[in-house]
């Protein structure tokens, strides 16, 4: 389905359908989809599969996919929210090629397919307030009440919908309604809105228009005109079917697609609403749409996901008709995949205990090779200069240790990493507070890693840096956005904000390779995680953000179930 290769995508109910349809010929053997985001946010990781899906679809078929804005709602829409979305979808590899389009390149269509519902009697102006449309709508358990504005004449409706165009009638004081079943069993067909006043600056029409279609009106008509042969959309969308039909069967529009649903994508630990994603933003409880906790895509972006991940997950979960919440621990076990095979490794000292050699030459510096990925030998090699004074990880050494660790402890030996084996000989505290300072230690010379010459072996090896050589950055340490599995499960989903969804390290050591890493570079430090450059990186002082932890909970949860 998202594969950018030549082989093709596991098969799903939506293939089925499509392959049914070019068997019988139907559409005339066309195969023709459609993304069609609102401009009113950024884009998420559920949005994401869509995406994935709709250009998928028509890769597998030797169709098109057309990206269209359904922006009908001026007062929630932005060019920004425009451009976010076109980058967004190239990004993730798909590409629309001359088909943009926008619902507003139809108003004026879809003004004239309103005209034509009056004039056949299936549409009328309809005076009710919002409230009491809500009111007369009824229940699930009781039929709606038909609105004493319905039985007005063609005339009449005709003369008050040019009327509302022209901008004579307040906000909000008249709407333009189908005329169904007001006891209909579906909600959706009790006489829907199709049009409404709203007095709003739109983005791409300006002042024009002041009124504005519905997206159960302007949606069916727009793959209509576009010539969609299949408009997949998701779960929730499977009550408004017979009103899309019921559009498209009373105008004179000149095709008539064929709307499928499937299941929404809901990921644990994670909210999905635009809604809710925007009052992060508007609160600042997230810097931004694209704070590297966010699942928007901008966000998983910045965070250093890549399209290769986030398509190989939305392959791997599937298209299925019933609602499901996937573990985000898939997510990260994708991108934990992908990075396993490009990125870089390095050295860096997060928390940094300095060590002294008392035994190593004062002056001398080694440069030792370090292989950029032993998962890619043509990836090749590079040199780490290796000295006296060192900076190990803090968490790497312990006073008194607890069984089974295998780490650095006084009058115990570990080997660092592309280098020699060191024993610890004296602890320097501080006397006051009784804080570890700095550790004393000797190394072995005949130990140096690559030399061939190894004669002993011991458990624990370690990440360092060289003091002289050493470059100062900043790390991210990200965690969940939200400590429950379902955060939307509470009546305020904020309660379930993670506290420690952030941490910020500023006083980090990594290796001088890194001194020019580039915004958008991703690495494997080594025993750390894998993380990637941030954007707030200044030359000298790169930022890194933790991508995702070396830890595969993923593979574990499989394994568990595997044994069952």
């Amino acid at each position: 389905m998202t594969a950018l290769n030549n082989e093709l995508p596991a098969m799903n109910f939506i293939h089925n359908i499509i392959k049914e349809d070019l068997k019988n010929n139907k559409n005339d053997g066309r195969v023709h989809t459609r993304f069609p985001p609102e401009p009113n946010g950024y884009l998420h990781i559920g949005h994401a599969k869509s995406i994935c899906l709709n250009f998928g679809l028509a890769r597998t078929f030797g169709g098109l996919c057309n990206l269209r804005f359904d922006d009908t709602n001026p007062t929630k829409e932005e060019v920004e929210y425009v451009d976010s979305i076109k980058e967004d979808v190239k990004w993730l590899g798909f590409d629309w090629d001359d088909r943009l389009y926008y619902a507003s390149d139809y108003f004026e269509k879809l003004y004239g397919y309103a005209v034509e519902l009056i004039q056949a009697g299936k549409a009328y102006v309809c005076d009710l307030t919002p409230e009491q449309i809500r009111e007369y709508r009824g229940t699930l358990k009781e039929p709606g009440q038909n609105s004493p504005y319905r039985n007005r004449t063609v005339e009449e409706n005709l003369d008050l919908f040019q009327r509302m165009r022209a901008g004579e009638f307040p906000d909000g004081s008249r709407v333009l309604r189908a005329k169904i079943d007001m006891a209909s069993p579906n909600l959706n067909m009790r006489d829907p809105v199709l049009y409404r006043i709203q007095r709003a600056h739109h983005h791409r029409t300006g002042d024009q228009w002041c009124i504005y279609p519905m997206y159960d009106f302007a949606h069916p008509i727009s793959d209509a005109l576009e010539g969609i042969t299949h408009s997949v959309c998701t779960l929730e969308f499977e009550d408004h079917r017979p009103l899309y039909n019921w559009v498209l069967d009373n105008v004179s529009v000149p095709c008539h697609p064929q709307q499928i649903e499937f299941a929404r994508l809901n990921l644990s630990h994670t909210v999905m609403s635009k809604r809710k994603l925007r009052a992060l933003v508007e609160n600042g409880v997230v810097s931004g749409w694209d704070d590297p906790r966010m699942p928007t895509i901008s966000g998983l972006r910045r965070r250093g996901y890549t399209p290769e991940a986030i398509r190989d997950f939305c392959e791997r979960i599937g298209v299925a008709k019933s609602n499901s919440v996937v573990d985000i621990a898939m997510l990260e076990h994708c991108i934990r995949e992908d990075l396993n095979a490009r990125a870089m490794r390095a050295m860096a000292v997060l928390r940094p205990l300095k060590v002294i050699i008392d035994n190593y030459p004062e002056g001398r510096v080694e440069m030792l090779e370090a292989e950029n990925n032993p998962e890619r030998p043509e990836m090749g090699s590079r040199q780490v200069p290796f000295s006296r004074e060192l900076y190990i990880e803090r968490d790497d050494f312990r006073e008194d240790p607890p069984k089974k660790f295998f780490r650095l402890a006084p009058g115990r030996e570990v080997r660092l990493k592309h280098a020699y084996i060191i024993k610890c000989e004296h602890v320097v505290k501080d006397e006051q507070t009784g804080e570890v300072l700095e550790l004393h230690c000797t190394y072995d010379p005949g130990t140096r890693s690559g030399t061939g010459t190894e004669t002993r072996k011991v458990k624990g090896t370690l990440h360092w840096v060289s003091a002289a050589h050493a470059v100062k950055a900043e790390v991210r340490l990200y965690n969940h956005l939200f400590t429950k599995e379902n955060p939307d499960e509470d009546e305020d989903f904020r309660a379930n904000l993670n506290p420690d969804s952030l941490e910020v390290l500023t006083s980090c050591l990594v290796e001088p390779s890194l001194a020019g890493a580039r915004p958008g570079s991703r690495y494997q430090f080594l025993r750390q995680g894998y993380f990637c450059v941030d954007r707030d990186t200044v030359p000298g002082r790169p930022v890194f953000n933790r991508v995702v932890s070396l830890k595969d909970t993923w593979a574990k949860i499989q394994r568990a179930q595997g044994n069952k």
